[in-house]
């Protein structure tokens, strides 16, 4: 056990981390020839067209040293704000991390907040300047950023680069020097924690584990703790760039246990794994629950693909632990599920790996959070979905979550990222120079239902992408909120209905309309687009009829004989006003997320 090493990467987003990892698996001769690509640890398309990481990814490498054969345990993790949750799982199965820090951008919000998560985990801190070969890099700089974040000595931190490979021998060093063995005892009755699940078609749901304590061999008979449900394990080993099988496994190892689970219910991230006729006597703690910060409606676009939606979220949600979903109907859309996202960037991959992995072609409704709605009773209900809120005159207050939000930024772009938080209806709670005063950090109150459209990309885009955010749920205030509802011909449409504040509701609602008259197709009877608040009617706008000229037909003559057809046509226009149904295209849906 002494020569194990259980290490992640953290990092802001695009700071390196997946190249760095690629240079390590070759360097150890992890992965050779024609398995050696770009991010290997990305698997997905979607990651790697975009760049980023998605999931957590666990590998092994063997590393001799001094004579002596190391096993180190890799997880690399995702950098972006909305994959935290998987960042959470990785901390917990390890005892060291990488901190990554580019050499050119220096430290931003994101590698805070990974870095607060792996001390309070008691992680050891190895600190890396990435991109050093870089000709705009910066590492006296940025090296005293460090200093002043961890408290360390210059000496302790590597420069590298994942490019060109420079100071991967001294960081596979330190982490052999650095990072203390997993403690725990074999010959303990058996405690593992999964940290992550995947779903194979062949085999079932295969789990990944560290164990805390004990060992487990092929074919023992084990219990899942949360769930209570017991199975042999077919097969147990270690996770190479394939599965790699092995007999037994023990204390501070790594691995992965196939048992032929076909219910995607049975397999709980951060559930512990013990003996049927040994068990531990309690299971292991310090996971947190997923808190999702964004809700919206995912609907199949054909009715009776509602039974494959709901097992292609549940395949999705074993992947990906932070997605959570319950079924709910609506009168303009049918049945579908109301699901939960970390962030919009979640939202957008989980639709986009639905229509890839699944094949599912969904609709997804307006983003809103959760609210907090008191009656006049003093009875408290939570409301995810605006068509879910009870009657006007039965409420006495509402509440919605705030955040606690800091931007660090260059100090040049205070004035317009001042404004942006100030129109968010944000307010200022502190502002500080950071590093020598060439950085500042702002400190908001803001409702989490104005960042959750399009505060981040606006932010990006006035700061030229040097800003970086990051927040937290700072509890519930009360506030002034209506419920906007969008009427076709003096029909709701729930699935465009939003909850917004007072001040916001008119210039919201006229947007809305004014968005929808250029996306709904015109049709042989005039459709009126209105926003009301309640019964009033704060915005309209009407799309005309496609008109025939049915005079034409009719020149000279009386003046009657062209109103007795124009009567006729008017008829006709009126009746199939009563029967005709307007269609809304997806395309409006999400025009409402893009409204600026």
């Amino acid at each position: 056990m002494k020569n194990i090493r259980n290490f992640c990467i953290i990092a802001h987003i695009d700071h390196g981390k997946s190249t760095l990892a690629d240079r390590l698996l070759e360097f150890t001769n992890t992965v050779t020839g024609k398995d050696m690509e770009a991010q290997v640890l990305d698997d997905m398309d979607l990651e790697r067209e975009r760049g980023i990481t998605i999931k957590s990814h666990a590998i092994q490498m063997e590393y001799m040293l001094d004579g002596e054969k190391y096993t180190l345990n890799l997880i690399d993790t995702p950098g972006h704000v909305d994959f935290s949750y998987e960042v959470s799982r990785s901390i917990a199965a390890c005892e060291g991390a990488l901190l990554i820090v580019d050499a050119t951008q220096g430290i931003q919000a994101q590698t805070i907040s990974n870095l607060y998560m792996a001390i309070e985990n008691d992680l050891e801190i190895i600190p890396v300047l990435n991109k050093c070969d870089l000709e705009s890099a910066n590492p006296e700089e940025v090296a005293d950023q460090i200093v002043e974040l961890l408290g360390c000595d210059h000496e302790d931190i590597i420069q590298a680069s994942g490019k060109t490979g420079l100071g991967i021998p001294e960081i596979l060093r330190a982490i052999v020097e650095r990072i203390p063995s997993p403690k725990g005892d074999p010959s303990a009755p058996l405690q593992a924690l999964i940290f992550d699940s995947v779903f194979n078609p062949f085999r079932g749901i295969i789990a990944y584990f560290k164990i805390e304590n004990g060992t487990i061999r092929t074919d023992d008979f084990v219990k899942f703790v949360a769930t209570g449900k017991e199975y042999h394990a077919d097969e147990i080993g270690v996770l190479k760039l394939d599965l790699s099988p092995r007999k037994e496994l023990s204390a501070g190892n790594v691995g992965y246990i196939i048992s032929g689970i076909k219910n995607s219910r049975e397999v709980k991230v951060g559930d512990t794994i013990t003996h049927v006729d040994r068990p531990c006597d309690e299971a292991i703690k310090g996971f947190q629950e997923v808190k999702p910060m964004v809700f919206a409606g995912v609907y199949p676009i054909e009715t009776e693909d509602f039974e494959n939606l709901r097992t292609s979220l549940e395949k999705l949600q074993l992947n990906d632990a932070s997605l959570t979903f319950s079924p709910e109907s609506s009168a303009a859309l049918g049945f579908g599920f109301r699901c939960g996202f970390l962030g919009l960037l979640h939202m957008e991959i989980i639709q986009e790996r639905l229509g890839r992995e699944f094949d599912m072609d969904v609709i997804t409704t307006v983003p809103n959070v959760s609210y907090r709605v008191f009656d006049k009773k003093g009875n408290v209900t939570e409301v995810h979905n605006p068509s879910g809120l009870p009657d006007i005159t039965l409420i006495d207050h509402i509440e919605e979550p705030y955040i606690r939000a800091s931007v660090i930024t260059t100090p040049e772009f205070i004035g317009p990222i001042m404004t942006l938080c100030l129109g968010k209806r944000g307010e200022l709670v502190r502002q500080e120079y950071i590093s020598g005063g060439h950085r500042m950090e702002l400190t908001f109150d803001m409702p989490l239902g104005e960042i959750v459209i399009d505060f981040y990309d606006k932010l990006k885009s006035i700061s030229k992408g040097y800003a970086s955010f990051d927040y937290h749920i700072h509890g519930f205030r009360e506030s002034k909120l209506v419920k906007l509802d969008i009427l076709l011909n003096g029909e709701s449409v729930d699935a465009l209905s939003t909850l917004t504040h007072v001040d916001n509701a008119v210039t919201f609602g006229r947007r809305m309309c004014e968005k929808l008259k250029e996306l709904i197709p015109r049709q042989q009877f005039d459709i009126a687009i209105q926003a009301a608040i309640g019964a009033k009617i704060i915005a309209r706008e009407t799309i005309k009829a496609v008109r025939k000229d049915v005079t034409a037909k009719c020149y000279g003559g009386d003046i009657s004989r062209k109103r007795k057809l124009l009567e006729k046509q008017k008829k006709g226009k009126k009746r199939m006003k009563q029967i005709g149904s307007v269609e809304v295209p997806q395309k409006a849906f999400l025009a409402v997320l893009k409204l600026d």
